[in-house]
């Protein structure tokens, strides 16, 4: 999830409800207004969705036990020149 996504889900949710209020001030029937509502509350749905998830990401990220199993795995597995390293040895 990037937070673009997220600023996409929040600006699609924020223009449902303006078309929504808009909707409610030229006086349109009310099961047009609920059918608006009912997309309003389905964007609002996944914002939250895809904010939770976000906010994972970032706390993942940010958990230092989950960075320090990152640096370790990244030392364990041989760079690219150990690797060649090894070879020209191996042949």
């Amino acid at each position: 999830m990037t937070l673009a996504q997220l600023e996409y889900a929040q600006d699609r949710m924020q223009q449902k409800w303006y078309e929504l209020a808009m909707a409610e001030q030229r006086g349109v029937a009310l099961p047009v207004l609920e059918r608006m509502y009912n997309a309003y509350v389905l964007a609002m749905e996944e914002y939250n969705c895809r904010k939770e998830e976000y906010q994972r990401e970032m706390q993942a990220e940010s958990d230092p036990k989950a960075v320090k199993q990152k640096r370790a795995a990244r030392s364990k597995s041989p760079s690219s020149s150990e690797e060649r390293e090894h070879t020209k040895k191996a042949s």
